[in-house]
């Protein structure tokens, strides 16, 4: 049986910490290096880093200093998503310490980007993003570029070809639950998370831990990303870093 896990994510912008709602208005949240370290301290198990700043489309760069700032304050295993292109800036992410790079747009742009990933690094340090929001029709639809860019490609179809090229692991984002608070979309995680091969990791809405209990008692997700509620002290309070104890997390996977 595969562990559950918790994972918080953290949002970058211009080296910044931000946090955003329905990946629009991002809000200054704090200094990124320093919000590693308090989550070192609370103990958590791995950390989700995300640049949302870069766009592939206008050929922008990965911040690598901020990255190699994180990586050093960090003892925990890191997977990086954000503008990365090339086998080349995966190599550096590795280097600098992250464990997993997270590929959205470029798998997009290159049919073969995903497949030459895994060839060079393996499987198990790649994770395909995919990011979705509902149209007028409740229709599922596929975005990239921090959900700028609509994809002609209909999400069974792109599931099917992710489930030939076996990344190690897929996130599923709800844009329209992201940064809501409102719980996530388990009828979206539950279809992806059944009919996928490789882990999912569920994200986009988390806002209490009977959102968590929910996302892993009704749905095959083996992971929950969490950003606001680990980062805000309540629902429209200011920031406070934070975390489960160990009391909490019992809680929560003892019902499962």
């Amino acid at each position: 049986m595969i562990k559950k896990r918790i994972i918080p994510t953290l949002l970058l912008q211009n080296g910044k910490l931000v946090k955003t709602r329905n990946f629009k208005i991002p809000k200054y949240i704090g200094d990124p290096t320093n919000t590693v370290k308090i989550f070192n301290d609370l103990g958590v198990d791995e950390l989700i880093i995300q640049d949302i700043n870069i766009d592939l489309l206008k050929n922008e760069n990965i911040n690598f200093k901020t990255l190699q700032s994180l990586a050093s304050e960090c003892f925990m295993p890191l997977s990086y998503g954000g503008g990365i292109k090339s086998l080349k800036d995966a190599e550096k992410i590795f280097k600098i310490g992250f464990e997993k790079i997270i590929i959205n747009t470029a798998s997009f742009l290159d049919n073969s980007f995903l497949s030459r990933l895994i060839k060079n690094f393996g499987s198990q340090s790649i994770i395909h993003s995919i990011d979705v929001k509902k149209n007028l029709f409740r229709k599922y639809i596929i975005y990239t570029n921090s959900g700028k860019k609509k994809i002609n490609v209909s999400l069974d179809q792109w599931l099917h070809k992710i489930n030939e090229i076996e990344v190690g692991e897929v996130i599923i984002t709800s844009i329209d639950r992201e940064g809501t608070w409102s719980g996530f979309d388990l009828d979206l995680v539950s279809y992806v998370s059944e009919f996928m091969k490789m882990p999912v990791i569920a994200n986009g809405g988390c806002g209490s831990k009977e959102h968590l209990k929910k996302i892993f008692n009704l749905t095959n997700a083996s992971a929950a990303a969490v950003g606001s509620m680990f980062l805000y002290q309540k629902q429209n309070m200011g920031v406070l870093i934070n975390y489960f104890d160990e009391n909490e997390i019992t809680e929560i996977f003892n019902e499962l």
